[in-house]
């Protein structure tokens, strides 16, 4: 009992977004007969000051209580969780306020949607801080069940309902494959504790037997960061799922599989080699596993964008290749690599869910995702136009904006390691990466509109995500010191071991 109490303590901000969840249930009933408008409103203020409390309480924490185990070793509250909460929390924050935005979304009762939306961003969590193979399982569970239903919300479009089919489909077999590695290394260990499978694997040589396991739990992880070749799911879950879901999908879930990828190879499956590195235990050479699947990821994701018509599906492929570029780095077997995942996460952030922005925004006028309806949009908007430009050069990597930072993270990481050629592939492919986000831009500056070209109106709050998605992308490189000191406590996930 002592334990559980002591655990709840350190468990504040997941606490919180529980209560919301249950305020927002109750709400949702109690308004079902009221105006949509008024019920959509309430239950929106519910959600948005639930998870502003668990970003301030997430937060505050970082970096000022020592890592601890909590519920019997099930979960670790240490530094990588602390650094991963926020990223959460602001995920969420964004989504709903793009949420409130969307066409797609106009006109339908969001009660059930707001609920899934907390019930993910606790269980996503609850995958940063797993440390036992039973809680790694049923925390990802719980985010895959949610995230189905948010992807088919739209009962009544088809598209919804057959990428909520799709995503349901293949997220059975890849969870089921890592379900059937992770009894595979229980029989082979004797326990469920990453520490404890860390200390078996370390007492001797598993070779071949214990890289098809990592193969079987490597579909699982890899399909919630939607890397190659675990990705099918992804083009077409993007298309067919409410924009702001798909913007969701595109960083909260990929966040967290990173966070579940560090946690099981890095704790579990590698030991401390002193400075900081790390070295493979079991006999098993899983570094060249995470190198095949980022080479694989950030080229496919790449050369595959380039035939898309469709700004979605473009998004979709360019969220493979950034999994691709953040396996680069989980390559690297240092806590260098770790800080470099959680920076690039932090600042994927803001440049993803920026262009999913206006995306949104874009559709209200269009009503189509289609790259050529953007034709002719520096006329009618100067302002989003400027703003997907900023996105996009972010998302290429251009300095000065704040997505020249995060790969310098990811390549300074690699080159440290002596990864040269890892590091050529990655250039290589940012390279090819320019081409589909100039795409956009080309369509957007020079193309000439064929149709009617109705005004586009925006609202405050259009005007308030706008700013809180542009600043941090221009001005990202001023707070590179902020950046590198606190996405330095994801280093301490080593601590407990």
């Amino acid at each position: 009992m002592s334990d559980a109490l002591q655990s709840l303590s350190r468990f504040i901000p997941e606490l919180i977004l529980m209560g919301a969840l249950a305020v927002v249930i109750v709400a949702d009933l109690i308004t079902q007969r009221r105006p949509l408008k008024s019920s959509t409103d309430l239950l929106n203020g519910i959600t948005l000051v639930g998870l502003f409390a668990a970003l301030v309480t997430s937060w505050q924490a970082l970096g000022t209580v020592e890592a601890q185990s909590l519920f019997a070793s099930m979960l670790a509250d240490d530094g990588l969780l602390g650094v991963f909460r926020p990223i959460f929390c602001l995920t969420s924050i964004v989504v709903l306020l793009l949420g409130m935005r969307s066409k797609e979304l106009e006109g339908v009762r969001l009660g059930e949607m707001l609920a899934l939306l907390l019930t993910v961003t606790a269980a996503l969590m609850w995958m940063a801080g797993s440390v036992n193979l039973v809680m790694i399982y049923l925390s990802l569970e719980t985010v895959s069940v949610a995230s189905y239903l948010m992807v088919g919300y739209l009962s009544s479009d088809r598209l919804s309902n057959e990428a909520s089919l799709k995503y349901i489909l293949f997220g059975a077999v890849s969870t089921g494959a890592m379900l059937f590695g992770l009894s595979l290394l229980y029989g082979m260990t004797g326990t469920l504790d990453l520490y404890g499978v860390r200390a078996a694997l370390a007492e001797g040589a598993f070779g071949p037997g214990l890289l098809f396991v990592l193969i079987l739990i490597a579909a699982g992880i890899g399909f919630k960061i939607a890397a190659a070749p675990f990705h099918f799911w992804c083009p077409d879950v993007y298309t067919g799922a409410p924009t702001p879901v798909t913007a969701f999908l595109s960083v909260g879930p990929k966040a967290a599989g990173f966070a579940v990828l560090i946690r099981f190879f890095y704790l579990g499956m590698a030991e401390p080699a002193g400075g900081g590195a790390l070295a493979p235990v079991g006999g098993a050479d899983w570094q060249m596993l995470l190198m095949m699947l980022a080479v694989i990821t950030m080229t496919l994701g790449n050369v595959a964008a380039l035939l898309q018509t469709n700004v979605k599906r473009l998004l979709a492929y360019s969220s493979i290749a950034h999994a691709g570029t953040m396996l680069m780095a989980a390559c690297v077997l240092s806590v260098e690599g770790v800080q470099a995942i959680a920076a690039y996460l932090a600042i994927y952030l803001f440049m993803n869910l920026g262009a999913f922005a206006v995306v949104i925004l874009a559709h209200r006028v269009t009503g189509s995702f289609e790259i050529d309806s953007y034709a002719g949009f520096w006329k009618r908007s100067p302002l989003l136009t400027v703003a997907m430009g900023i996105f996009l050069f972010s998302l290429m990597g251009i300095p000065p904006f704040a997505g020249f930072l995060a790969k310098w993270y990811v390549f300074a990481a690699v080159i440290n390691a002596g990864l040269g050629w890892l590091a050529v592939i990655g250039v290589l492919n940012a390279a090819v990466a320019a081409f589909y986000y100039v795409k956009v831009l080309r369509v957007m500056v020079i193309d000439q509109e064929t149709g009617p070209t109705p005004a586009l109106a925006f609202s405050r709050l259009d005007l308030a995500l706008l700013v809180l998605l542009v600043v941090p992308n221009v001005l990202g490189l001023l707070f590179w010191g902020s950046l590198d000191r606190v996405t330095e406590y994801s280093q301490t996930l080593l601590e407990l071991g």
